[in-house]
């Protein structure tokens, strides 16, 4: 008897055709035309598929990657072997992290998408799907958590990052690696699962309330001040180096903490994280420390943003949050 896999389509270049010859394309293609177009996948196993949303990953929203959840849960539960999830590349690595968080079966959910466009000759749109499918019915990706497969690749979701707008292999995990690869048509990992936090319940599907800023060059505090101005809940700034922004900028993130916002600093280099005490100067991690400023870890700030958000949804505050967000910001 074949093994159940689910598919879920959510958009992107890996569902993207151009409307005429030479127009530039557009999201188009549903889960049924994607797993058409991959005849390999009925060898595999029976597939079941739904089309969660068919749209550029810029526009995805928390309510979509929470539909494409529910109905993860539902085809695991009712016996798939394992779900693959279809979407476009840009915010990909965002998607895959949020499922994360949140997901508590042990069947592998796998997250792919293309970076050429499904009726371009070369598209590697039937290599990702057939490839993902592979490792989502592999017995060895169980426990694993949510997986990102691409190029042959699998990532984990708490560490991959798309680090090209055009090539192939796109998505790496700085400073760690691929925990694997498909080879000889089979998934093949270099270890074992390793331990996983506790996954999160989901937060409403509604609009992130926290915002993402970056502290660049000669920053006078001017945009944290906006920032903080338009209500969010929480804020999270892509420093420099270890955590770090300008004095001018510290000075307002202290003021925000006192006034009861909550504050994280990530970094925006590819590899190394936030530190704690190696500089101590004014907008130095030490001195955001003491202020009451939380440290992203080796979180983008990108990912930083979405636990943020699924923390403060699940009631987190205080010290119970400054603990949750630092035992998941080490990857």
């Amino acid at each position: 008897m074949q093994p159940i896999l689910a598919v879920a389509a959510m958009g992107g270049t890996i569902a993207m055709t151009a409307p005429a010859p030479g127009a530039a394309a557009q999201p188009r293609l549903d889960a049924v035309d994607l797993v058409r177009g991959v005849p390999e996948l009925g060898d595999l196993a029976a597939v079941l598929v739904t089309s969660v949303c068919t749209k550029p990953s810029a526009s995805v929203e928390v309510a979509d990657v929470l539909e494409a959840l529910t109905w993860a849960r539902a085809q695991v539960d009712d016996g798939a072997s394992g779900v693959v999830v279809t979407h476009g590349t840009d915010t990909l690595e965002e998607t895959a992290y949020l499922l994360d968080l949140l997901w508590d079966r042990p069947e592998p959910l796998v997250v792919t998408g293309a970076m050429r466009q499904a009726d371009l000759t070369g598209t590697d749109a039937p290599a990702n799907l057939l490839a993902a499918a592979r490792v989502a019915l592999a017995t060895e990706a169980r426990g694993r958590g949510v997986l990102v497969v691409l190029n042959d690749e699998i990532h984990l979701a708490v560490r991959v990052t798309k680090e090209s707008s055009t090539a192939l292999d796109t998505f790496a995990s700085p400073g760690f690696g691929p925990v694997g690869r498909v080879q000889e048509r089979r998934a093949r990992f270099a270890s074992p699962p390793a331990a996983r936090p506790a996954p999160l319940p989901p937060p409403e599907a509604g609009p992130v309330d926290v915002a993402l800023v970056e502290a660049p060059l000669a920053d006078d505090g001017r945009v944290v001040r906006a920032v903080l101005a338009a209500g969010f809940r929480a804020l999270v700034v892509d420093g420099s180096g270890l955590g770090h922004v300008s004095a001018a900028t510290s000075q307002v993130l202290a003021t925000a903490v006192a006034d009861g916002v909550v504050v994280v600093v990530a970094s925006r280099t590819a590899r190394g994280g936030t530190g704690r005490a190696t500089y101590g100067y004014i907008g130095s991690e030490a001195q955001l420390i003491e202020a009451g400023v939380l440290m992203a870890g080796e979180l983008s700030g990108r990912k930083a943003r979405l636990l943020l958000h699924v923390l403060l949804h699940a009631g987190y505050a205080g010290a119970e949050l400054a603990a949750a967000l630092e035992a998941r910001a080490r990857v």
